[in-house]
């Protein structure tokens, strides 16, 4: 039965929702999926904008008919319809789920006897996203109804933790659809290395459940180790999170979908040229009105971005680096750019020197105790100098006034030092967007790349890390940073077009072959 699903249901807390590399996955593999299948795909999103809508949702009049039919019959859900506004514009339903935490707990009872997931512990975002995990279950049953598709081959996939009671729901009222349930990062694995315990080497000896209930993330494990047995196929995102899976979950994924990336998203070379030019612009800008300091022409920017998990994505390993650049006194005019949101009060004028914005409590902040710690002052003379951007670059922020991409473009060089990082997008983008970058071998993407270490003259340097390594690392990326750093400018631009190539072959056009095989996993096992 190697056929391809005639429907896809995709569901993700994400989807219209940009808060992480989720978002990426979705929005970048949407144009395959409609070149695939033309609008044969349908995503389904959080309604959480009430009477707004987010920047990326087109409402149409479409699925009209069925939204109104929605809104009409059912109390438990609302409906709002439309396509996601990025490459491929596929169709969405924006899901509003709020009245069902009335009967939150006759849900979570339900589910107890059905599928043995444990919400007795259940705290903060738990309820949210399992009342949007069911509701999605809802919308998929009564489209399937409504449009009389009951027959068709249907594939109903749900990603992370946040939409595992959607499958639960899909499983118990629509067992006629098959199910794919992806973990992009397991909460066992993520909370072990945020809480600083040693997650590499002692994983052969740790116990979901027990860790679980260590460090306070019962419900959200169960939901999730649940989801992985339950779903028809179930998949992780890189080799490295397969291992976690296959120890904290106690089940193996019964295939590896990495992550891919879609050439649409980069400028064609001309309009490159000018958004590069652009941003350099802004990055000098912002740098001049922090430290007062005029760049040289050929200025070196250096740059990390993603989450704001300080140990996981290596924030303290760039700090760090940048700091032991700076014991070298280099004539080289040097910026290093920390781009994580943070807790930013906006009715503030900033006045801190590291920061484009004033941070509520700024004075705990660990990126700015650990660069103070240092001893930057960000004065006229000094280099490197070292500047935080708490902000979401989504072109709006009053101060750059970029989207990320937009950015990204000016940089020269990004590190990516993570200790925890199951796939790596933002090493992906950074070559993608012709950035050289470096990572290192405890993330999916840099395992990917080379499955041993390699220096930046490759275009993507991978270092490499372990539990034990932090001075080795460190060492390393900066070795790595003055041998790129002391190219010429001819010698730079080739390793940027290395890193590029490498890229191009993390491409959805490569990769989306794994989730058409996760799709008949998931029918064949429907109708054994």
């Amino acid at each position: 039965m190697k056929s391809y699903p005639n429907y896809i249901f995709e569901t993700s807390w994400e989807v219209c929702n940009k808060v992480g590399g989720i978002y990426t996955v979705l929005s970048s593999r949407a144009l395959t999926m409609q070149n695939q299948s033309k609008d044969r795909t349908l995503f389904i999103a959080p309604d959480i904008w009430q009477n707004t809508e987010p920047q990326d949702f087109i409402p149409t009049d479409e699925l009209k008919k069925w939204e109104d039919f929605v809104n009409r019959n059912y109390t438990e859900i609302s409906v709002r319809t439309g396509r996601w506004n990025v490459p491929g514009k596929p169709p969405v339903v924006l899901v509003d789920f709020s009245k069902l935490f009335e009967k939150k707990d006759i849900i979570y009872g339900d589910f107890w006897e059905k599928f043995k997931v444990n919400s007795l512990d259940a705290y903060g975002d738990y309820d949210e996203a399992s009342m949007f995990g069911y509701a999605s279950g809802i919308v998929i049953e009564i489209f399937v109804k409504f449009h009389e598709i009951e027959k068709k081959k249907i594939v109903a996939h749900f990603n992370e933790w946040m939409t595992a009671f959607g499958l639960f729901y899909v499983k118990a009222f629509c067992p006629q659809i098959a199910t794919v349930f992806t973990t992009h990062a397991t909460t066992i694995g993520r909370s072990i290395a945020g809480n600083g315990k040693p997650l590499y080497d002692n994983l052969p000896f740790y116990n979901g459940d027990q860790m679980a209930k260590e460090l306070n993330v019962t419900a959200k494990h169960s939901a999730e180790k649940q989801a992985a047995h339950f779903a028809d196929c179930f998949t992780a995102v890189s080799d490295i999170t397969a291992t976690e899976c296959k120890i904290l979950l106690e089940k193996a994924p019964d295939i590896v979908t990495p992550n891919g990336f879609e050439n649409d998203f980069v400028s064609q070379k001309d309009n490159f040229l000018l958004k590069r030019t652009k941003a350099r612009v802004a990055l000098r800008s912002i740098t001049q009105k922090n430290c007062g300091s005029l760049l040289k022409d050929n200025v070196i920017f250096i740059g990390l971005s993603g989450r704001y998990e300080f140990k996981n994505k290596g924030i303290d390993v760039f700090i760090d680096v940048i700091a032991e650049l700076k014991k070298l006194n280099l004539k080289q005019h040097i910026v290093a750019f920390i781009m994580v949101p943070a807790w930013v009060n906006k009715n503030e004028k900033n006045s801190c020197e590291f920061t484009s914005a004033t941070l509520m409590e700024g004075d705990n902040d660990r990126v700015i105790s650990s660069i103070k710690w240092h001893g930057f002052t960000n004065r006229k003379n000094e280099y490197p100098k070292i500047l935080f951007v708490p902000v979401y670059l989504n072109g709006e922020d009053g101060k750059i006034n970029l989207p990320y991409y937009d950015l990204l473009v000016g940089f020269d060089l990004t590190v990516f030092p993570s200790y925890y990082e199951p796939w790596g997008y933002t090493p992906l983008e950074s070559a993608v967007f012709s950035v050289p970058t470096i990572t290192t071998s405890l993330s999916g993407f840099g395992q990917w790349v080379s499955g041993k270490s390699q220096g930046i003259e490759k275009g993507v340097a991978v270092v490499e890390r372990n539990d034990h390594n932090y001075l080795y690392v460190v060492e390393n990326i900066k070795n790595q940073v003055i041998k790129f750093i002391s190219k010429s400018e001819k010698e730079r631009k080739k390793i940027a077009d290395k890193a590029q190539k490498i890229s191009q072959n993390a491409l959805w056009s490569n990769f989306f072959e794994f989730y058409k095989q996760a799709y008949q996993i998931a029918m064949l096992k429907l109708n054994e």
